[in-house]
């Protein structure tokens, strides 16, 4: 019995098809994107540049490092993994190993304090904290959007400082960037005019139900709550609050899907001042607190 080989893809196109039609194989729920995605990264373009050259002749190498790419997603490692990029409020950060992916909904922080800064609820050049960097998106975004912001990034995993760096060198803003504990750093750091955080709140127990992507590759430490505990670094955030922030000053902490009235009943618990911001899925997704007294 014999085994015809692969057909070798000859054109841009072909090799579009082709990849289209692997993904699909291996049940990639949006074959068809990440197939342009991947390929057009093997061959150096963007999604559009892919689209206007499907009858290019393809070199060797070319062919090699789009099938490299899409092996590689087929095993569900993650598309920003592979092109070693997530786009986050406009601007393209570098992710990789030991670096939380950026997601839409965290974009909601920048908003948020966008809004503030517009409306004078800050002070002129607000000193701004985000606790648990990871790849820095958020740091960085606010150092670019909100003007004469001075921003700190503190992270307790050196991968993931590392890759805040790369990005803070790569988009240039001023931000400084904080290896330790992140509750030690802040209590140094305070008091800030605005502290922001996106901790680890998924359970354990949750593990089965969360994407390959997720659970095999991203960080445990910026995915898993300490103690099977989600609400663990609200409880810490909020008893720091006092000490960190300064009068008038807020906290910003993202939660998951159904942390919403338990963290407003913490906040309550200790007769501070909260509410939620809705994402655009209309979870609330960011517990806001203060201003301070």
């Amino acid at each position: 019995m014999t085994t015809s080989k692969p057909t070798t893809p000859k054109t841009v196109g072909e090799m579009q098809v082709m990849a289209r039609e692997f993904l699909g194989r291996k049940g990639i729920e949006e074959a068809r994107l990440e197939a342009d995605l991947l390929v057009s990264h093997a061959l150096g373009m963007d999604r559009l540049g892919l689209l206007l050259h499907l009858d290019r002749p393809l070199l060797p190498a070319e062919v090699d490092a789009a099938r490299e790419a899409l092996v590689r997603r087929a095993k569900r490692e993650p598309v920003a993994y592979i092109t070693g990029g997530r786009e986050f409020y406009g601007r393209n950060f570098l992710v990789g190993s030991g670096a939380l992916i950026p997601r839409p909904e965290t974009e909601l922080f920048i908003d948020v304090v966008k809004q503030w800064a517009k409306e004078g609820a800050l002070p002129e050049g607000p000193k701004i904290l985000d606790l648990g960097t990871g790849s820095g998106c958020i740091a960085i975004t606010l150092a670019l959007e909100v003007p004469g912001a001075l921003v700190s990034g503190v992270d307790v995993s050196p991968e993931a400082l590392a890759w805040a760096k790369r990005n803070g060198a790569e988009l240039a803003p001023e931000v400084q960037w904080l290896l330790g504990d992140g509750f030690e750093v802040s209590s140094a750091q305070g008091p800030v005019d605005v502290w922001v955080s996106n901790p680890p709140y998924v359970r354990r127990e949750e593990i089965d139900s969360m994407a390959p992507e997720v659970k095999d590759y991203e960080p445990d430490g910026a995915l898993f709550a300490p103690g099977n505990d989600p609400d663990h670094f609200v409880r810490r955030l909020l008893d720091e609050f006092p000490k960190v922030v300064a009068p008038g000053g807020y906290l910003l902490v993202e939660l998951g899907h159904d942390q919403g009235e338990r963290a407003l009943q913490l906040v309550r618990e200790r007769k501070l001042t909260g509410r939620m911001e809705l994402d655009l899925a209309r979870i609330p997704r960011l517990l806001v607190v203060g201003p301070r007294g």
